[in-house]
Parts: structure tokens; sequence; C-alpha cells
């Protein structure tokens, strides 16, 4: 009961993590326009995501165009897609593995142990999810930054980071805490369980002096 807050705590962040992956997979502000200049005139805005890109005109509302071949993607941008949709689906799984190990969900049963592993097993995969998160993140801000500050690059082509890219970080950190609090459930549910039943003492067998005196007295005197 005392650790029970903690369980809450976990699937909450967990689920927030959820959302936070789904929206980073969805939103096209990965990379954005670059306003590199003097003039603070800006005619149009450019977004580009996983899925689609996005323009916004002066005085248009926003347009936004899935990306017509899959095959002429760059490999980055694929590897993203790739690892996101991972991400989204080990999110899944791990918000309902915690789900079915909630105290008061008896679809599982009522066994203590079972719902902590359980809890330890959805923890292991929102962490899991995290690192699938931070790793098309991190690349895809590592290559803008890059080619923000390469000369070679035309100023029109700069891009820089996107919104999409930021909540990517908070939810990678979200599912770190997450995760963290369901695998400490786990351990102190486990250590709980071993103090409250300890192991058994091994008691070494002993045998009765007396009645192997008494058996080797009367075999010595049936040989007289």
């Amino acid at each position: 009961m005392a650790f029970y807050p903690v369980q809450i705590a976990g699937l909450v962040l967990g689920f927030s993590g959820v959302v936070g992956t789904l929206a980073t997979t969805l939103l096209p502000q990965w990379r954005v326009s670059a306003f590199i200049g003097s003039n603070i005139i800006v005619f149009e805005r450019l977004w580009e995501g996983l899925w689609m890109n996005c323009i916004r005109q002066a005085r248009v509302k926003l347009q936004c165009k899935f990306y017509d071949s899959l095959l002429a993607l760059p490999p980055v941008l694929e590897a993203a897609r790739a690892l996101m949709c991972v991400a989204v689906a080990l999110s899944l799984i791990a918000l309902l593995i915690g789900i079915c190990g909630m105290r008061q969900i008896q679809c599982t049963g009522t066994n203590e142990r079972t719902k902590a592993y359980l809890l330890g097993t959805s923890g292991v995969l929102f962490i899991l999810t995290g690192f699938f998160v931070l790793i098309p993140v991190c690349w895809t801000a590592s290559i803008i930054i890059r080619d923000f500050y390469n000369p070679a690059i035309h100023i029109g082509q700069k891009r820089e980071l996107g919104a999409a890219l930021f909540l990517g970080w908070a939810s990678t950190a979200v599912l770190f805490i997450g995760g963290g609090l369901l695998c400490g459930y786990c351990c102190c549910n486990r250590k709980k369980q071993w103090h409250r039943y300890p192991v058994p003492a091994y008691r070494v067998p002993h045998t009765d002096k007396k009645r192997n005196v008494t058996v080797l007295s009367k075999t010595s005197t049936t040989y007289v």
C-alpha cells in the first residue's frame, strides 16, 4: 500500500510519454525554415516532418502535402520514421501491460508478485521506448545544426530546430522517469515479498546415537 502512489505516478507519466511520442511522430515541425538576415518581414514559413511538408504564406491558410514517394526519401528520414513507429508500438504495449498490472484489474489474478512483474516489464518497455524516441530526435537535430553552420549550404536551404524535436526530448524524459518509477516499484515489491517470506534455514539431519549403539550391541551379541 505504501508504494501504490509510485505505481500510479509511473503509469501517469507513461501515458503522458505515449501521448508525447505519438504527437512527436505526427507533427510536421521537425525542421522549420530559418530566419536569417536583417529582413523581419516573413512571407512564408516552411515545416518539414516525417510524413509531410507544410507551408504557410502571408494571408493564406496552412497547406500541407504528404510525401509522394517512399523510396525517394532520404535514408535519415526513413530511419527516423521506422524508429518512431517502433517507439509508438512499444509505448502502447507498455501502457497495456502496465494497466494489466494494476491492483484493481482482476484479469491477471490477484497475485501481487505477478502484478509487480507486469509493472516492471512495463517500466522496461517505457525506458526502451525513450531510447527509440531519443535516437531519431538527436540524429535529426545534429544534422540541422551541422547544415546551419555549413557555409556551403545556401541560406534558403538552412533549417532550424522545430517544436516536434523539443517535444520528443520532453517525451523521452517523461518516459525515462515513468519507466524508472515502475521498475523501482517492482524491485521494492520483490524485496518486500522476500522479507515477508524468508528462506527457511537448512537443517542438517542428525542420527540417533542411542539407536545406533543399541543396534551395534544387538549385532555383536548375535555373533557370540
